[in-house]
């Protein structure tokens, strides 16, 4: 009977043999390659959860993925399960075999290196990426040319593999009708069987990754799931941007605006505008019979890692320096990891959001608050000012339609010194502002500059003889860090002496930290970053109280002497008589911290966390003491930057002007 049984099985199934081999082969790889990733970061795995049970759920992920592949090819078979078809069908089958396993195969051994650099498998990064392969092959090509070859290797020993594997199963044999017929009868079955596996489960919605997201660590939780399922499931949200709504739940935007309204530096603002709900006046703490020109300078991941009064290495003398002659934040956080969700920050002061960075955005492309808007309203020439090509992220695209009336790259830079992967070196960056700032000065224009350097990004390429190096090999992060302060120390002696120092107040801060990782939901020590307030009018001051980056611009503004209009929810912190806030925000992919000097909620797609975090240990500690206003708070600021985007409401109409 069992042969009966076997020999009618093998009948039916015969026509869907090389995708059920691809299948099982891509579970087989998907598996292998967890397993040893997990060897890997065994540590970590270890510490977070128990290894089956981790390899059980990969796997259960894993069949998610299989079965996206396979799906849409099965669901086409029944107009090729006939006389005319069949070979066809075989043809497409191989070709089906060949794509997906080596799409597989090549995720897989990409994630090594990506991990290496971001701390999580591929992600939307690595999509984004994609639109800037000369930077990105030649940042791969000087940190990880084994990863290079290997990857070679293992397409083109894929490819010939397969392609001998789908020979031997796409055969040809005499038409058989009664294989044919059975292959239609078992079709619906085998549907049934891969939309469940692709479902993976009986609750009201289908797995996803966060489904998989069972442990405290990132890194881990994103080792269950495949690389080819992670960028999959980027790439979908990329196409559909949700909300943060739609990944921490939904609240009314009324009660959303009345907790961020009730925050210290807010509760005492009016705020006149329907359509911009959060627009309110910002008066300056300071008066000048001429405003202060303003300059912003992006440190290209210039984290508190790096720097000896924050704690770090100590590679940034002139930095350490330059501390005490300004503005000094102690506690002050990025919102993102990425240089675009720092220039959203900084410039616009905007919130953080599960969604891609709004300087990406199409709806923020134009009629979208930035500094430089407001200030070109004031009568301020504005500018941009990098060393590497300005479409790169979309930056030229998103300032010029808001507000920056002059957008110079690398090509602008006359005569470079030395030239890297990412453009011009910070010090020619920076004589190129020099003598811009000098310019504007003679003939009595305000300015306001974003200047953003690039020469501490990997492969960290810089002049060679430019410092003493800190460690042998010259292109390491710690010397890259270094060449960078050493070209921000001679850009201030230079301004010192210039004509438009006493004119110009000066914004020093790191979009982000370099390589941001750890095994926590959010890793908060490494969103940590200096930021300095800097010039001839700016008295030295320490601030110990937790920043946020969105904080900056309101307040250098202010120390401008510029009143205005503004929607940004950032504290001016040179207002008098108003408390700090003294609170910071960050995103780590789906993950939402929100921090306070007394506790730390983490808003994840499966629900939150309260505790605090310890400083010491670099960990999250969890506790059920947090009170249930803070998860109010960091629900309502979670939320309210997708409303403002979605509702084309962050914006300061004209005729408030």
């Amino acid at each position: 009977m069992w042969n009966v049984l076997l020999k009618k099985a093998t009948r039916s199934l015969a026509h869907y043999q090389t995708l059920i081999v691809g299948f099982a082969l891509g579970l087989i790889i998907l598996s292998v390659s967890r397993l040893l990733l997990f060897i890997w970061q065994f540590d970590r795995v270890t510490e977070a959860a128990n290894i089956g049970y981790l390899m059980v759920m990969g796997l259960r992920a894993d069949v998610v993925q299989m079965g996206y592949l396979t799906l849409p090819l099965l669901l086409f078979a029944p107009l090729f399960l006939n006389r005319w078809g069949l070979g066809l069908w075989q043809k497409l089958q191989s070709i089906w075999l060949i794509i997906a396993i080596t799409y597989i195969a090549f995720m897989e051994i990409s994630t090594p290196a990506f991990v290496m650099q971001y701390d999580l498998r591929p992600n939307r990064l690595f999509i984004e990426y994609l639109e800037y392969p000369k930077e990105v092959f030649s940042m791969l090509w000087a940190g990880f040319k084994p990863w290079l070859f290997v990857s070679g290797v293992v397409v083109i020993g894929c490819l010939y593999g397969l392609t001998k594997l789908a020979k031997r199963l796409n055969t040809s044999p005499p038409i058989d009708n009664k294989k044919v017929v059975s292959s239609l009868v078992v079709w619906p079955l085998l549907v049934i069987l891969v939309f469940a596996g692709v479902r993976s489960t009986l609750a009201h919605r289908p797995a996803n990754p966060a489904f998989f997201a069972v442990t405290s660590d990132a890194l881990v939780n994103s080792l269950v799931i495949s690389s080819a399922y992670s960028v999959e499931y980027a790439i979908y949200n990329m196409r559909h941007e949700a909300s943060a709504a739609s990944v921490y739940g939904k609240v009314p935007i009324d009660q959303i605006l009345n907790t961020v309204k009730k925050q210290p530096h807010l509760v005492e603002k009016t705020f006149p505008s329907e359509k911009y709900p959060t627009v309110h006046f910002n008066p300056a703490s300071r008066n000048y019979n001429k405003p202060k020109n303003i300059v912003v300078i992006l440190e290209e991941s210039l984290g508190a890692t790096f720097v000896k009064d924050l704690g770090g290495v100590g590679v940034t003398p002139n930095l350490e320096q330059l501390r005490q002659e300004g503005w000094w934040f102690k506690q002050l956080y990025a919102t993102g990891t990425r240089s675009v969700r720092g220039i959203e920050a900084v410039i616009s002061s905007f919130l953080p959001t599960p969604a891609r960075s709004t300087v990406k955005l199409s709806l923020s492309q134009q009629n979208f608050y930035t500094a430089a808007d407001l200030l070109s309203r004031k009568g301020y020439f504005t500018e941009f000012i990098y060393g590497g090509e300005t479409h790169f992220d979309n930056m030229g695209s998103f300032f010029t339609g808001n507000g920056f009336q002059s957008i110079l790259g690398q090509g602008d830079i006359v005569n470079p010194q030395f030239v890297g992967s990412w453009g011009a070196s910070d010090g020619d960056l920076f004589n190129t502002a020099h003598q811009r700032f000098k310019e504007l000065e003679k003939i009595g224009q305000p300015f306001f500059s974003l200047v953003f350097t690039s020469s501490n990004h990997e492969p960290f390429e810089f002049p060679d003889n430019a410092i003493e190096l800190y460690s042998k090999s010259k292109n390491t992060v710690e010397n890259a860090v270094k060449y960078a302060d050493f070209a921000l120390g001679e850009f201030i002696k230079k301004a010192k002496r210039s004509e438009y120092w006493e004119d110009t107040i000066f914004l020093i801060v790191a979009d982000h930290d370099t390589r941001v990782y750890g095994n926590e939901l959010v890793p908060i020590n490494k969103f940590h970053i200096p930021g300095l307030i800097l010039g001839g009018s700016i008295k030295p001051r320490k601030i110990d109280s937790i920043v946020s980056q969105i904080d900056l611009l309101p307040t250098v503004i202010s120390l401008a002497g510029v009143s205005s209009w503004t929607p940004s929810i950032g504290q001016d912190l040179s207002a008098e008589n108003v408390p700090f806030a003294n609170r910071a925000m960050m995103q780590f992919g789906n993950n939402y911290a929100w921090m306070t000097n007394d506790a730390v909620i983490i808003l994840t797609p499966s629900g939150s966390m309260a505790g605090y975090y310890d400083f010491h240990k670099n960990s999250f500690v969890r506790s059920s003491k947090v009170h249930d206003t803070l998860y109010n708070d960091a629900l309502a600021h979670a939320l309210l930057p997708s409303w403002l985007y979605q509702n084309l409401a962050y914006f300061v109409p004209e005729d408030l002007n």
